[in-house]
């Protein structure tokens, strides 16, 4: 009994000893990938070419997805996408790094890539428009000693649409100018006039304020002529004209029949179709080449607006780089205040007066570091309603 006992154990460390030497044997064998290993590769379509379009900034360009890399044993994989605009990724930079099979970027994201590169939408520089960008995947094991795999490399073509400046527009009149009640920023003075410019063959365009007077008193009337009260065209006009007008407008039946407002307060696009004959109301429209169609201004230093995004003043854009529109201003002592923001009702999106200044903007004298908690902007100049400029280009913010 003593003796098989004694072989029992002899056997037992005999086959515990097998298996310590085939698992220490398994591990100083296994191979878990090599360099450019094919099992790493993009499984996504790609298109010919990217056309960037800076107005959809935020929207998805391309969403990189691939197969997971198989290995002999569960370990972690991280997938790390780099990019290249030499191509040869001696000037890589990390995009992004997943334990999953996607990342995504946007049009914004290229748009910067496009910038790297140097490309440009200006015919007249020697810049091209037109521009590669490449990408790759490093997938790294959680594993000691294991080496990266890395894709096949995976260029993309950048597009940015060349811009040649409009065609010269061909009016009849030079604009439209708008005077009257319902007019913000302007009512029946010649002083500010809103103006509707020849934007295209007998086409003229304006982002405009308009107010529905509780009162009734919301009219106003278009002209031809800057300062001339003679050279006015009332709804009548239009009618007898042939015009197919807006159903917010109405005849104000007053004592000149001018054109009654009375949908909602607020911005619109305004559109007088000399070639279609309309007069047409719609949502308020870039008329430029901005990174976003708009900024937006809240704070006490906005006399309509306080803080609250109730009624955020619009800034459009209205030129390439430029935002602009009217704003009532305030200096009253500790309700001057106000912030720039890229995002309606978002206060996350907030510009204050540093970051325009770390950007390298000139900023207008009526305007100051509030030095309060977020370093806002403070109005100092005279209580009235500004032309206020956001120049994203020349980097200047002015007030008039």
């Amino acid at each position: 009994m003593i003796i098989k006992m004694k072989k029992l154990s002899i056997l037992g460390l005999f086959l515990l000893a097998v298996i310590g030497f085939n698992s220490c044997s398994s591990n100083d064998d296994v191979v878990f990938v090599t360099n450019n290993n094919s099992d790493l590769t993009f499984s996504n379509t790609f298109q010919s070419e990217y056309i960037l379009i800076p107005q959809a900034s935020s929207n998805l360009a391309e969403r990189f997805t691939w197969n997971s890399v198989t290995t002999d044993v569960p370990t972690n994989i991280t997938y790390t996408l780099e990019k290249s605009i030499l191509g040869d990724f001696s000037d890589a930079d990390v995009v992004g790094a997943t334990t999953g099979n996607e990342i995504a970027i946007t049009i914004g994201d290229m748009l910067g890539y496009a910038a790297e590169a140097g490309l440009d939408n200006d015919p007249d520089t020697p810049n091209p428009n037109t521009g590669p960008v490449s990408f790759r995947l490093i997938a790294t094991l959680g594993e000691p000693g294991s080496l990266p795999n890395v894709s096949d490399t995976q260029t993309l073509t950048m597009v940015l649409e060349e811009v040649s400046g409009p065609e010269e527009a061909v009016c009849d009149n030079d604009q439209f100018y708008l005077v009257g009640a319902a007019v913000k920023f302007t009512g029946w003075d010649w002083a500010t006039p809103q103006v509707a410019a020849c934007s295209g063959t007998n086409v003229y365009t304006v982002n405009v304020d308009l107010i529905n007077n509780v009162d009734g008193d919301g009219n106003f009337r278009f002209f031809t002529t800057n300062n001339d009260w003679g050279s006015g065209i009332n709804y009548p006009g239009f009618i007898d004209d042939g015009y197919t007008i807006d159903p917010m407008f109405e005849d104000a039946m007053d004592g000149d029949n001018n054109f009654l407002f009375t949908g909602p307060s607020g911005k619109y696009f305004l559109t007088i179709d000399a070639v279609a004959k309309t007069i047409t109301l719609s949502e308020p429209t870039a008329q430029g080449i901005c990174d976003l169609d708009q900024m937006w201004g809240v704070g006490a230093g906005l006399t309509d607006t306080g803080w609250d995004w109730t009624t955020p003043q619009q800034f459009m854009c209205e030129g390439d780089g430029v935002y602009q529109g009217w704003a009532n201003y305030t200096s009253v002592t500790d309700g001057n205040n106000f912030r720039f923001f890229t995002t309606n009702n978002d206060w996350g999106s907030g510009l204050n007066y540093p970051y325009f200044v770390d950007e390298g903007y000139t900023i207008d004298e009526k305007l100051v570091n509030a030095e309060d908690g977020d370093s806002n902007f403070a109005f100092i100049g005279t209580d009235g309603k500004y032309w206020t400029t956001i120049d994203t280009v020349n980097k200047t913010i002015t007030l008039e």
